[in-house]
């Protein structure tokens, strides 16, 4: 594997440094770049010193950017939506055009096997495969699986180079080609916004959250690039020596693009894997990435761009709560939800409901991608697009009233309630101690009745006082689309949560 990194390394040095005059692997025809306001960013390689005079068809201007090291590098003046344009780039005697390329918005889907998930694996693949020719405007593409212990330049391989959509193209190899949840989001938005989308696939099966952090990243939360991962595992083989190694072959070398948002599908991985510090590695990401989208485009990627992500569906039907719950916490930064102080400008679509006992593929992939395609895709509408009226997030609570018959479970908003008896828990102790402030078992709290608004559940099962309220905390916590908590419409669940007495953030109320 190390020689196997070395060699790519070093190939892609001596690629970015022969003064051969081209642009970088991420740009090609049928491309989408960002829209105005933004300006979109284009760079590549040449020799040095040169100049490099760049063409945008209908475009009086013509910018000229010199050769530095190798890299020029060159934003475009602001373009509407639309296309298609050709653009070219013209240095000493040689020129390069790239043609139909079209403006309109860029999102990055990244993740692990769930965000790799094809479309060629959902229910009713081929239906949905034969939607490809009906959005030509909605382009993608992919980047290959690389690893790499150092920072590439250059991505060193492409899966998928730009291409207008094809049912080919969408139904490729199981978990090897095009994401079916990065596609859906696409033309879902699409649908709603009518101008071009592009779609930056960067995704790897079976990967933690370390892999694709920054050290820098992995430092605020207490971990180093040198962390060595587990030799087995029950959800992956871990071919991963080292964290960072997807930051640095998979995500370092579209740095310079101008993106407008990005989505991602991952956690599983971290059931095993420094789950508790998940609520730290996962905000920390995002953060760290904000970060440096915004300074390697020149300040035309959003310092505060939008992330969307899908909070864990499911893996074993148990009874018995595992890593599943307690990631899907911590991709909130223990919030239950977003966006929040912690997380602001990000969206989430909770898949808990969404779990899938026969998938040929494993419990682990659910096969209804398009629910969890149209739920990030709502909070996008809200977060992003300024769609204010429009319900993106299932109902969350905001108050609790409790005495010695029931619990009263305010909620946000209106909800549509079924019968449960075991989806609520509580636990009951007295005291606090220094260990654990919940030390005694958590037991069910049957719902009682409920309202426009809220849910009572029993404390009678409490012989003592009660210390904490949780909600939907097991992998796997109801059948398919059949929470007991949604909103009112019945569209969205409420995702699950776990408060205490003692909680400095969220408290029981007597």
């Amino acid at each position: 594997m190390l020689l196997t990194t070395l060699c790519v390394y070093i190939f892609a040095i001596l690629r970015s440094s022969d003064g051969m005059f081209r642009f970088a692997s991420y740009y090609g025809d049928h491309m989408v770049l960002q829209k105005a306001p933004e300006k979109a960013v284009l760079w590549g390689f040449g020799p040095d010193n040169a100049e490099v005079t760049i063409y945008l068809s209908g475009q009086s201007t013509a910018p000229v950017v010199s050769v530095v090291d190798g890299i020029w590098r060159v934003a475009l003046v602001a373009v509407k939506a639309g296309g298609p344009y050709n653009i070219t780039a013209v240095t000493q005697n040689q020129s390069i055009t790239l043609t139909d390329v079209l403006f309109g918005d860029v999102w990055l889907c990244g993740g692990q096997s769930n965000m790799a998930f094809t479309t060629n694996q959902v229910l009713n693949a081929s239906d949905e495969m034969a939607l490809a020719s009906k959005f030509p405007r909605v382009r993608i593409f992919m980047a290959s699986l690389i690893q790499s212990h150092t920072e590439l330049t250059d991505l060193d391989g492409v899966e998928v180079p730009w291409s207008v959509p094809t049912a080919e193209l969408l139904g490729g190899g199981d978990f090897r080609h095009y994401s079916a949840v990065c596609w859906m989001f696409g033309r879902l938005l699409y649908t709603t916004l009518g101008y071009p989308i592009g779609l930056v696939g960067s995704y790897w099966g079976g990967t933690p959250v370390e892999v694709w952090s920054s050290p820098r990243a992995l430092k605020r939360c207490g971990l180093h690039r040198s962390n060595w991962f587990p030799k087995s595992s029950t959800l992956t083989s871990w071919p991963w020596s080292t964290n960072s190694v997807l930051w640095n072959a998979m995500i370092h070398p579209l740095l310079n693009m101008t993106l407008k948002g990005a989505i991602w599908y991952q956690g599983e991985a971290n059931t095993e894997y420094h789950l508790n510090k998940y609520n730290c590695t996962f905000p920390s990401m995002i953060d760290d990435w904000r970060m440096a989208f915004h300074q390697s485009s020149g300040g035309q990627t959003a310092a505060d761009f939008p992330f969307g992500f899908v909070q864990l569906s499911t893996y074993i039907n148990s009874s018995l709560p595992d890593g599943f719950p307690s990631v899907r916490w911590h991709q909130t930064a223990d919030y239950g939800f977003v966006p929040n102080p912690r997380m602001k400008n990000t969206f989430m679509a909770v898949a808990m409901d969404l779990g899938d006992k026969t998938s040929p593929f494993g419990s682990i992939h659910p096969r209804d991608k398009l629910d969890v395609a149209y739920r990030l895709s709502l909070g996008a509408r809200a977060v992003v697009y300024g769609e204010t009226s429009l319900a993106f997030q299932g109902p969350f609570p905001n108050k609790f009233l409790i005495n010695d018959q029931y619990i009263n479970v305010t909620y946000d908003q209106r909800v549509s309630v079924t019968q449960s008896k075991n989806i609520f828990e509580i636990r009951c102790s007295e005291v606090q101690t220094s260990c654990n402030p919940l030390s005694s078992p958590w037991v069910p709290a049957p719902i009682m009745q409920w309202g426009q608004s809220y849910v009572l559940v029993s404390t009678r099962d409490c012989s003592s006082s009660v210390a904490g309220l949780r909600f939907a905390w097991t992998d796997w916590p109801c059948d398919f689309k059949a929470c007991p908590v949604y909103s009112a419409d019945g569209v969205l669940p409420a995702p699950p949560f776990s408060f205490d007495k003692w909680s400095p953030r969220n408290g029981l109320v007597h």
